[in-house]
């Protein structure tokens, strides 16, 4: 294993990296402290590392001072059984001169892979001259192993598929917000077209419609059976194929767990409340779905209520879904979620009083709240009639004097007693967010 992994780190060192298209996401390395970047597969956390590390080369750092592994190699497949002790031994046997003399940046790719990791990154980084990047598909890399095994020695960054600003710097656009010319308005309407036609993983952009949609099935099914069953040992993975199917299906809808329970008992599997339970957490972990609770002062209250079900990418749900219940407003609307998920603030679904919807309420970082209400058309008046109703209660209840209704193309600001209420298009919306 130690020979293997020098060639490794050789072939490294002599290779080029493909830095993709600039992520607007900024990883700050803190001292003492392991930079996490976690996200659903194949969303581009590999390229962020490379990205990283050119920086690092742009400031001069050697090349030598840069361990990178990637834990999906299978010539590292022994390291689940010699444990990864030996990196540092291979590493530091090609540079004795640098053992406690010089910093070493260490980038270790889908590390979660290897049982005992946590306890690895620890001791480097209490032994050696290190900094320490570290990516994985599983949102466990935030909650119970990073803390209850580093021991507050981590932070970390969510990475999601590319938000509408990040295609358009892949199609070489300008991504800014604020006024825009005729030529430019035209410009941006037609990329976001074709963002609403591939979404945001970026191994798919610019395919042909089967060639996106068999590769979005193949991820479907590697989250499905590598970070589900195979990760937490599922004894009914058919049971959570037909859950997987059923949430991607009513992607903007609400559920419960008695309902999802009801659902699979109705198909014959025997799988217990507390199991689908589970199930919902795991695909969460996953970063493959996500639920969105109702805005109430009482979690309790909130907790009790039904929850939405969103996708990590409306692309993603037109070609895993039987395309029987969804529609485009629901995957209008799941565009929209995946933006507000990425901005870093709590994002909840609101009802008033009397019992009508608005689709979103955030509450940001610093505190500041929201209203979004998602509509693909205003152009039917009973439509924008409910529509405005719905915002001008939830204004007045929560004591917010501006709103936004998203659309796919309109663009106007509507007089209300409430306050300002502003229609936007999807892509002037998306571009006016701020990301993390």
């Amino acid at each position: 294993m130690l020979e293997t992994l020098k060639e490794i780190m050789l072939d490294f060192q002599e290779s080029g990296l493909n830095i993709g298209t600039p992520r607007r996401l900024n990883i700050m390395p803190v001292k003492g402290k392991a930079a996490v970047c976690i996200g659903v597969r194949r969303c581009g956390k590999s390229t962020y590392m490379f990205q990283l590390i050119r920086k690092l080369l742009d400031k001069g750092v050697n090349r030598q001072n840069i361990l990178y592994l990637n834990f999906f190699d299978d010539r590292l497949h022994a390291l689940r059984h010699s444990g990864l002790g030996v990196i540092t031994e291979a590493y530091y046997s090609l540079y004795p001169e640098k053992k406690n003399a010089e910093t070493v940046y260490c980038f270790f790719d889908e590390i979660q892979t290897i049982t005992g990791w946590e306890g690895f990154i620890d001791r480097i980084m209490r032994s050696e001259r290190c900094v320490v990047y570290i990516t994985g598909s599983s949102a466990q890399l935030l909650s119970k192993e990073i803390a209850t095994q580093m021991r507050g020695r981590a932070l970390s960054w969510e990475m999601f598929p590319f938000s509408f600003s990040e295609f358009l710097g892949s199609k070489g656009l300008d991504a800014a917000a604020g006024p825009v010319s005729a030529k430019k308005r035209l410009l941006l309407q037609k990329a976001f077209n074709d963002f609403w036609e591939c979404g945001g993983f970026p191994e798919v952009i610019g395919l042909e419609k089967h060639l996106r949609r068999g590769i979005h099935q193949e991820y479907f099914n590697a989250i499905l059976f590598r970070d589900m069953v195979e990760r937490h040992d599922i004894s009914h993975p058919k049971a959570v194929s037909e859950l997987a199917h059923w949430l991607v299906d009513n992607a903007a809808s609400t559920y419960t767990i008695n309902k999802l329970t009801g659902y699979l008992q109705s198909l014959g599997y025997k799988v217990p409340k507390t199991s689908v339970a589970e199930y919902m957490a795991w695909f969460e972990d996953a970063y493959f779905l996500f639920t969105v609770r109702l805005f109430d002062a009482s979690r309790r209250r909130s907790n009790a209520n039904p929850k939405k079900i969103y996708c990590i990418d409306h692309s993603f749900v037109r070609s895993v879904s039987s395309g029987i219940l969804l529609n485009s407003g629901h995957l209008l609307e799941n565009l929209v979620f995946t933006a507000l998920r990425r901005t870093g603030g709590d994002v909840f679904y609101y009802r008033t009083n009397s019992g009508k919807e608005v689709d979103f309420i955030t509450v940001g970082p610093d505190g500041q709240r929201s209203l979004i209400q998602v509509c693909e058309s205003l152009a039917d008046a009973n439509t924008k009639k409910r529509e405005v109703a719905a915002l001008e209660e939830a204004m007045a209840e929560s004591k917010l004097k501006a709103a936004v209704i998203v659309t796919r193309n309109e663009d106007e600001e509507l007089a209300s007693p409430a306050g300002k209420m502003k229609v936007l298009p999807a892509w002037r919306f998306l571009l006016n967010l701020r990301e993390t």
